[in-house]
């Protein structure tokens, strides 16, 4: 009787809610993207909430708000009035602060929705011009640090990970960055057929390869426990299947293929743009304004590039259970399962 009351109460919330729908927002689903996430576009709008910047400067209370509200849709308590939209903004605070698996708030500088504002005095570090090796060295490793804090964060916490994998991940990606940034930039300044010109814009991109491959490390080396333990995947009603090694070299996959495409703008199209800017009578007669118009261009290739790579794969993705293990494909009747990759 209990479970039927719940259900009924659920009910009752899911159609007054949808009571309350308007022109612009869809009927809420409870732990659903408000957009559709089997098209590119449905991710990319998905994804545009889950970075906006704005859900830094949330309170603590509003946060409480938040929850509760979602917590009294779940049960069907919600009092009158509640719209779609108040629903949606409470699942959007709640997703772009609170971890998935855990349910923990996750450090503001790690969350993605902090990754553009903290990321991007980074990426301007790393593509200044004339850099030293010492230079080289230390916005390498700041980008690897952030990175790899940013893969912990995000990562799926549907196991228990050891401070040892993260250190090893670390490690791992902070020295591959570094060495091949410096190794890049040794062979460029050794190639005497550049002229000083062409050897200024080759080493602008030099960051490109040396962060694409670090971060394929970094996140291969600090989610390395995934492929040894697996990862839960659900049924469609989000009962817990099974962990699955298969899934989770999947989601491993698909972050490293997210961590190559993200570097491609922010790191390849402001040295195509600064060259250009750079010959402008304006940047030529008040070299001071170099640096802010390069960070304003590095963070406007970020804010594009972040919410593109990202949205290259659902978040929650989905897998049929005949390329799973044999134990999970007969431990479920539906046809798919669901996981978690991370971010």
């Amino acid at each position: 009787m209990a479970d039927t009351a719940t259900t009924a109460s659920a009910a009752a919330a899911a159609a007054a809610s949808a009571a309350n729908a308007s022109a612009d927002a869809p009927p809420f689903q409870l732990g659903k993207p408000r957009f559709q996430q089997t098209s590119f576009y449905g991710r990319f709008r998905h994804f545009l909430d889950i970075i906006d910047p704005r859900t830094l400067f949330v309170t603590e209370r509003r946060l409480r708000e938040a929850v509760q509200l979602l917590e009294d849709y779940k049960h069907g308590t919600l009092r009158p009035g509640i719209t779609n939209e108040q629903l949606w903004s409470a699942q959007k605070i709640k997703q772009a602060i609170l971890h998935p698996d855990t349910n923990e708030k996750i450090f503001m500088p790690f969350r993605m929705s902090g990754y553009i504002p903290f990321g991007t005095p980074i990426v301007v570090g790393l593509l200044l011009p004339n850099q030293t090796l010492a230079s080289t060295v230390f916005w390498q490793w700041l980008n690897q640090s952030h990175n790899a804090c940013v893969n912990y964060a995000n990562r799926n916490a549907t196991k228990p990970s050891p401070a040892s994998k993260f250190i090893q991940g670390y490690l791992g990606a902070v020295i591959s960055a570094v060495s091949i940034a410096v190794g890049l930039n040794v062979l460029v300044q050794k190639a005497n057929k550049f002229t000083p010109a062409t050897r200024l814009l080759v080493q602008r991109f030099v960051p490109f390869p040396a962060v694409a491959s670090a971060n394929i490390c970094n996140v291969v080396l600090m989610r390395y426990g995934e492929l040894e333990e697996g990862i839960d995947v659900l049924d469609s009603d989000g009962n817990l299947v099974g962990s699955s090694k298969i899934a989770a070299r999947h989601a491993l996959l698909e972050t490293a293929l997210t961590r190559v495409v993200l570097p491609m703008p922010i790191l390849v199209l402001p040295p195509i743009v600064m060259s250009m800017l750079e010959k402008t009578a304006l940047l030529q007669a008040r070299p001071r304004l170099l640096l802010p118009v390069q960070s304003l261009v590095c963070l406007a290739a970020f804010g594009l590039a972040l919410p593109l790579a990202i949205s290259l794969f659902p978040q929650m993705s989905e897998i049929e259970t005949t390329q799973l293990e044999p134990e999970i494909a007969r431990a479920t009747s539906s046809r798919t399962v669901v996981y978690n990759k991370g971010l």
